[in-house]
């Protein structure tokens, strides 16, 4: 089969550091490749891959200061992709709902991952005028606000299965990962690290949006000894950060749309206490690889149970739910089917869709 898969230019695939969508996409792109697949990956130049690479632009925007407008380049993609859709048996999308007016009117099957929260109220029209395109979600918590979009399957994350791996380290601190913002709750996590009397190590970026609360808000909380903050860490240092973890805090307030922080520190071995917010019901079994809690008090109150859990089982749980093997297995059903099943309809709407 001849796949498109079309990333976000704002990270390289896969990202120098931070970036869940852009590392989910060249898991997955790896995999199917690996499968016996031919890929061509629309994405920036800058991008290390085993498929074709078309490249839109040199560098992800996020390191070129010089591109104000990123929407402009992701429209170029667009039109390029659309001018190449003959090519390919099936496009994947990972680029929101950019894809769905101009992709509704062509024949070649997609569909989209939607890799972001969609309860904000500007999402209604958006999925109210086109409910005929087909779209993926990342968990079943996700899709709760669109009930009128065409979701045709929930495909968890996945990572490959020896990306990170337990390493022998006695488990000393607390550990937050990924981004700091409001939403994530790294001011929760110093709470409760302080409460339990252990140290906690922060490694996590802080985008430009948010580093004045950073400074004002966080920055104050690290002075203590007891609280580290290292910045972002790239994957050859998870393995070792995760796994020296007691547990990792994923204090979230937020309808987190799937988590790739918590499958990490599984895939260490390390147990996930998180706040019940989202997708984390999902993606935590609770009392097996980790705990989902309420607030910062059960939060308190799981620690005291974390010697009841095995890492042993925690990463064969990994194994069985969360590789990259079994995300891209579930994405050639979701493109199989559309091709046999519902591709037809896609063309008979492509043919009679008014102009918008």
């Amino acid at each position: 089969m001849h796949i498109a898969q079309i990333a976000p230019l704002t990270e390289a695939i896969p990202p120098k550091f931070y970036g869940g969508t852009e590392r989910v996409v060249s898991w997955l792109t790896e995999e199917l490749i690996a499968l016996g697949h031919d890929v061509t990956l629309f994405a920036s130049g800058d991008s290390t891959t085993s498929a074709r690479l078309e490249a839109i632009w040199p560098r992800a925007l996020r390191l070129d200061g010089a591109v104000r407008d990123p929407n402009a380049l992701h429209m170029l993609m667009l039109e390029q992709v659309y001018q190449r859709a003959p090519q390919f048996d099936f496009m994947h999308f990972h680029l929101d709902y950019y894809p769905f007016s101009l992709f509704l009117r062509q024949t070649t099957p997609f569909v989209t991952t939607l890799h972001g929260r969609l309860d904000l109220p500007e999402h209604q029209p958006v999925f109210d005028a086109f409910s005929a395109v087909p779209v993926v979600s990342i968990s079943n918590s996700q899709r709760r606000p669109l009930p009128q979009a065409h979701w045709v399957r929930t495909v968890h994350h996945g990572l490959p299965e020896r990306l990170l791996t337990p390493t022998v380290i006695k488990p000393s601190y607390f550990a937050f990962l990924g981004r700091i913002a409001p939403e994530k709750g790294v001011d929760r996590a110093i709470r409760i690290a302080a409460h339990c009397g252990s140290p906690l190590r922060i490694a996590a970026k802080v985008d430009k949006v948010d580093r004045e609360y950073f400074e004002e808000q966080i920055r104050p909380l690290v002075c203590s000894e007891n609280v580290e903050y290292i910045g972002e860490i790239t994957d050859k240092d998870k393995s070792d950060f995760l796994s020296g973890a007691i547990a990792l805090l994923v204090p979230i307030d937020w309808p987190e749309p799937f988590g790739l922080v918590m499958i990490e520190a599984m895939a260490c071995g390390t147990p996930v206490i998180a706040f019940n917010r989202g997708s984390v019901s999902e993606v935590v079994d609770d009392g097996l690889t980790g705990f989902v809690v309420e607030d910062e008090n059960g939060a308190i109150g799981a620690v005291d149970r974390l010697a009841h859990l095995s890492r042993e089982k925690i990463r064969l749980r990994f194994e069985a739910r969360f590789t990259a093997r079994r995300m891209a297995l579930d994405y050639l059903s979701v493109y199989r089917s559309l091709m046999e099943g519902i591709a037809p309809h896609l063309r008979l709407v492509a043919h009679d869709a008014p102009a918008l």
